[in-house]
This record gives structure tokens, C-alpha cells and sequence, in this order.
């Protein structure tokens, strides 16, 4: 990768050649907002009124999962400010839209727009980011779960994408709640509660097993779906000093009907250049990067990009490798010498008298 460049540098060659209008708010992205929520609440009361097949029943978890993931993106997007401007307008919709996932407007903007955005691939200051072999060396879980083979490791990271946004908004939560001003928490707290208040209490008017049809296991689709997208954001991606979304993040390719469903989340290199304008207009942007830089900007089709996280490991080395310390395994990441479709490693051996440790002696055998 070259010289990195912040992302206000390519954004301020970029806005000259966009239209006006993608610089304000789209209110008519709440249709499909309205949209979902009309097929949520017609979900929760088939499933709730009526005694279906449960095979009947799972087809309409599916659509419920997949309504409750297309809810999110469409809350992220509008908690940016890009669908209406008001602040209680915008605290509102983007409440209603995260319902479903369990997270609060406040929470969100403080951990995704006011931290990750700032800080992406930070080491030290994105919440998002994947430790260190540092890092790692400094817990004993993750140490355990490194000395797993790499294909059972594959299939615990993918299976936990099914519960891993919603811990993980929990995990921010924890982390944030004292950072907030004391006149604040409270409605923190509230939009925490409020939404597991709902769930749980819908447990009891509907029952155990209804209720596992129309929450619990469109909760778990719902999940992975949205951390399908997030994993790929940018976890191929380097740690880097500087914020350069050509060097940080990742946008991935999915089906015109894919993009209409998820508000073209798929665009998120295209994001961390422009969080302020709707992403309605982001396949404007992608066409102005890659005229003017497209030896740095990184894209590849959805299952491509899955199946490469699938066999690399999540663990950073020297911020622009990935490694597997227990094997003693080097993979690029993008820009730095990964190729998605030919996935290759160094070979690098270990110290005698460490185990895993992150001083090495390299060897340069590769596969």
C-alpha cells in the first residue's frame, strides 16, 4: 500500500464531482423502514394467533430474521443523519430500526459513529478491531482457542456470528455506559431494558415455542446476517496509523436486489468515505474511487470475501499480517500481499524456548 491518506483527503476530491443532492438527508429510505416493520408485526401474529406447521412456522423465522437484519442496516444508516436530520427524529427511527437487534440509538452513535469511524483498524482505539499477537499472548482463552486447528476454529467463528452483534453491543455497552454524562444514562439504560423488556416479556404471552419461532431464532439470523457484512468490513484489512478507508476497509459485491433489501450496505469502503450522505448515492462514489484510485481500492464478491475469512485466522502480526501462532502461519491481508484467490502463508518457526510467543525467527518456506 502507498502513502495512506485520511478519509477526509479523498473526500475532498470526490464531493466536487457529486451531485448536490446526495449531500442531503433521504427521508424516503423510511418507506422501506415501514416496510419491514409491517412484515415483523404480520410475522409475530401469524406465528402468535395461529397453530401452524412448524415447518411453516421456520420459513417465517427466515423472512423475520432477514427483516430484522434489514431493520439494523437501515438503523445504522439512519443514526448517521442521512435519512432525517432532527436529532429526536433521527434518536426515534433509528430506535425503532435497532429494536429487533437489541440496541440503543445513543450506544450506537457514541460506539459506530463517534469511535469506530473515527479510530477504523486502530489497535489501541477501534472497538472493532481483532487483537494483536500481543494482545492475544495476554489471554489465556484466546491462547486455548489458538492451539485449536484452523477448521474448528473457521466453524466457531462463523457459528458465533449468529449471537455475536448483539454480545458484542452488549460488550459496548459495558464498555461506553461510563463514559456517558451523568444526565445521560438513564435514557441509555432505558433504550438497553426497553428492548429485552419486549422480547422477554413476549415470551410469556406467547410461550416457549412460538416464541423461538418469532424471536429467538430470527435473532440468531438476523445476527448473522448483519455480521456477514460486518466480518468483511474490514477483518482482511491491516491495522494502520493512519484512518485510510482504501487501506482499512473492504467493500464486497452482492445481487442488485441484495443492495435494494440492505441499503447498499455492501458499499462500506464508499461509507467510511462519506458516513454523511445516504448510500443511496454510494455507487456514485465507488465510480469516482476507482477512476481516480483504483490500484488501492479493494472490493470482491460477498462469498468470496466470507470464504477467505473462513480460512485465515483473525489474529494481527506486525499490523499488516495475519497469523496463526500456534502453527506458525503468516497470511497477508489486502494490500500487503493477500490474494483472495490464491490464499497462500509463510511458514515462520518458532523460539525453542516459546512455545507461542510473538518474537520469531522467520523461514521462508510459503504454501
Amino acid at each position: 500500500m502507498k502513502e495512506l491518506h485520511t478519509f477526509g483527503w479523498y473526500a475532498a476530491r470526490i464531493s466536487p464531482h457529486l451531485p448536490k443532492e446526495a449531500f442531503q438527508p433521504v427521508p424516503s429510505r423510511l418507506f422501506g423502514g415501514l416496510a419491514y416493520l409491517i412484515v415483523i408485526i404480520s410475522g409475530f401474529l401469524t406465528i402468535g394467533l395461529l397453530d401452524l406447521n412448524p415447518w411453516i412456522c421456520l420459513l417465517i423465522s427466515f423472512v423475520l430474521g432477514a427483516s430484522f437484519a434489514g431493520m439494523g442496516l437501515l438503523g445504522h444508516e439512519i443514526l448517521h443523519g442521512t435519512v432525517v436530520r432532527k436529532s429526536w427524529l433521527r434518536d426515534l427511527c433509528g430506535a425503532i430500526a435497532f429494536f429487533p437487534l437489541t440496541t440503543g440509538p445513543k450506544l450506537w452513535r457514541k460506539w459506530h459513529n463517534m469511535t469506530h469511524h473515527i479510530h477504523t483498524q486502530n489497535d489501541e482505539k477501534d472497538p472493532d478491531s481483532w487483537p494483536t499477537l500481543e494482545r492475544m499472548l495476554q489471554s489465556r482463552f484466546l491462547r486455548w482457542v489458538y492451539r485449536l486447528p484452523l477448521f474448528l476454529r473457521s466453524f466457531a467463528e462463523f457459528s458465533f456470528l449468529t449471537i455475536e452483534f448483539t454480545l458484542h453491543s452488549t460488550r459496548m455497552f459495558v464498555h461506553f455506559i461510563k463514559q456517558f454524562k451523568p444526565e445521560a444514562k438513564p435514557s441509555v439504560w432505558l433504550q438497553l431494558l426497553l428492548p429485552w423488556a419486549t422480547w422477554i416479556s413476549l415470551l410469556f404471552v406467547m410461550g416457549p415455542g412460538k416464541w423461538f419461532f418469532a424471536f429467538l431464532l430470527p435473532l440468531l439470523i438476523g445476527n448473522f446476517i448483519v455480521m456477514a457484512y460486518i466480518s468483511t468490513n474490514h477483518r482482511l484489512n491491516p491495522l494502520v496509523p493512519v484512518n485510510d478507508p482504501l487501506a482499512n476497509s473492504l467493500s464486497v459485491t452482492v445481487p442488485k436486489w441484495v443492495d435494494v433489501l440492505h441499503f447498499n450496505f455492501s458499499y462500506h469502503t464508499e461509507h467510511h468515505l462519506f458516513p454523511g450522505i445516504s448510500s443511496k448515492y454510494y455507487p456514485l462514489v465507488k465510480e469516482q474511487i476507482k477512476r481516480m484510485w483504483p490500484e488501492r481500492y479493494h472490493e470482491m464478491p460477498m462469498g468470496q470475501a466470507l470464504k477467505a475469512l473462513w480460512k485465515t485466522p483473525r489474529i494481527y502480526y506486525k499490523e499488516k499480517d495475519l497469523i496463526d501462532p500456534h502453527a506458525g502461519h503468516v497470511y497477508g491481508t489486502l494490500g500487503h500481499g493477500f490474494n483472495p484467490s490464491d490464499i497462500r502463508y509463510r511458514k515462520i518457526k518458532l523460539q525453542k524456548d516459546a512455545p507461542i510467543s510473538p518474537r520469531f525467527v522467520s523461514k521462508q518456506t510459503s504454501r
